[in-house]
């Protein structure tokens, strides 16, 4: 099998843990080593598994451990912890009024689904020079919580990235907070970026982060990634931009000279020179973006957190050998089913395999596709990235579940037939999931709005018009409803 070969299910074996607290995971990497992966969302560490870059012997999740999904003011700053997901950082209110570099970057990334499994904590820890929150996040000041066998560390998030695919997490550490300060008054930010294809991985990414008093720049902080071997800061176009007056030319000598500062490189995706030039242009549009934005935070109160109540920790769960299987239960549209799975079987290969619901498609199995989308707590997730093991206790909808009792269709499902809302129809389940669960989060979406939460399904007969006239037509009727 070469690592082009795909599946439903992941063909290397390992051990699964969830430990309850974070002493208990640190512990375990420390026991286990280099042989154990720490997962949390998944979608890098899955595929990674699928495409046989990866074989650990272990993984070890996160995903029992209260707390690490919290996002809280406390201090007189914002604490995001490492489990918190890219979806959930977008929709923070706090974070839109006072980060909106990283609003930004979080509706950059990726699809829905992938943004709704997906955690600031993976983003990060897997050290990709091309990810999208940790320009946001240097350029806003952010610092880095670590956890390990010698207690905890902070440092400057700019710090944490050695190389590509390469961080300072030493053996039984593990990411546990992003902290970002307080910005000051009149601070604005930005963040933009390139890439080849929507929900695709930049070419190049620029953040900026500056103060504004008067006409002038008081403070500035540049960031940028997919052009250097980590993310990077820009000190010579920051001190350029320092105490100066705010007007074209300063903006255009700035963008000069980070342009100037990125050492890009050509690969697969871009060469050196577009990516210096699409620096120069973002810079250029990302400082007047945070200089019309600066001050509009300043009239949102910054809420001071309460203090944390401490949760009651879980029962811990007993680790699951790599030939073992465990008997979980699944609710699957709303009927409880018992099911033995193995650590290494997908929520795609149970739901198809075992319990009969095909109306779920696998399609490219690394979460390119989103035909295989169900809800997984109401949330629409890519069930051939989602471990079978870690949806115990979870409710799942999948497109069987649209139907009333009684058999009648969904409305959406009636818009998808008048609409024609489908030719070969092997991707229309996952529209459809995905279709409802935008209409339920937002009853009257604009059609903006509709393709930019709908990015991520792929329609290999490009019926996409279709699919949108479909799902507006009940977002027209929703509202119709509400006004009569």
């Amino acid at each position: 099998m070469n690592e082009m070969t795909n599946s439903h299910i992941v063909y290397h074996r390992f051990a699964y843990l969830e430990p309850t607290s974070v002493a208990e995971a640190v512990r375990l990497l420390q026991e286990r080593g280099p042989s154990a992966k720490v997962v949390a969302g998944g979608t890098d560490l899955i595929v990674h598994l699928k495409m046989e870059r990866s074989a650990p012997a272990a993984l070890i999740s996160l995903s029992k451990i209260p707390g690490l999904d919290r996002i809280a003011i406390r201090d007189g700053h914002l604490h995001v912890g490492a489990r918190a997901t890219i979806r959930a950082i977008e929709q923070d209110e706090r974070i839109r009024a006072h980060y909106a570099a990283l609003t930004d970057a979080c509706l950059s990334f990726s699809t829905t689904q992938v943004q709704t499994m997906g955690t600031v904590g993976g983003n990060l820890g897997n050290g990709s020079p091309a990810s999208d929150s940790a320009p946001a996040l240097i350029a806003l000041g952010a610092e880095v919580e670590i956890t390990g066998p010698a207690g905890q560390r902070r440092l400057p998030l700019e710090d944490f990235f050695t190389g590509p695919g390469k961080t300072v997490l030493g053996r039984g550490e593990l990411i546990t907070e992003v902290i970002l300060p307080r910005p000051a008054a009149g601070t604005g930010s930005a963040f933009l970026k390139v890439s080849r294809v929507v929900a695709d991985i930049a070419k190049a990414s620029a953040a900026v982060c500056l103060v504004r008093e008067g006409d002038r720049v008081t403070a500035a902080r540049m960031a940028f990634g997919s052009v250097a071997p980590t993310p990077l800061r820009t000190p010579k176009a920051e001190q350029a931009l320092l105490g100066q007056r705010f007007d074209e030319d300063l903006v255009t000598r700035a963008a000069q000279i980070a342009s100037e500062e990125v050492s890009p490189i050509t690969d697969v995706r871009s060469t050196a020179a577009y990516r210096r030039e699409a620096v120069r242009a973002m810079v250029y549009d990302a400082l007047h973006a945070a200089w019309q934005r600066a001050g509009q935070g300043d009239s949102q109160p910054w809420l001071q957190g309460a203090e944390v109540t401490p949760e009651t920790l879980p029962a811990p769960a007993q680790p699951v050998a790599a030939d073992e299987q465990r008997l979980i239960e699944l609710k699957v549209n709303g009927k409880k089913y018992s099911v033995w799975v193995a650590p290494n079987e997908l929520l795609l290969n149970v739901l198809r395999e075992k319990l009969q619901f095909t109306g779920t498609k696998y399609g490219c199995g690394i979460g390119e596709c989103s035909a295989c989308t169900v809800h997984l707590d109401g949330a629409p997730v890519l069930s051939c990235l989602v471990l079978a093991i870690s949806a115990a206790g979870h409710e799942i909808l999948t497109v069987e579940g649209l139907q009333k009792p009684g058999g009648e269709l969904d409305p959406l499902q009636e818009a998808f037939i008048d609409h024609v809302a489908y030719q070969c129809g092997f991707c229309t389940p996952g529209q459809l999931m995905t279709a409802k669960a935008l209409l339920i989060e937002n009853p009257a979406p604009t059609e903006d709005e509709v393709r930019h939460y709908m990015r991520g399904n792929i329609c290999r007969c490009t019926g996409y018009v279709s699919l949108v006239r479909a799902v507006m037509s009940c977002a027209e009727e929703e509202e119709m409803a509400h006004a009569g």
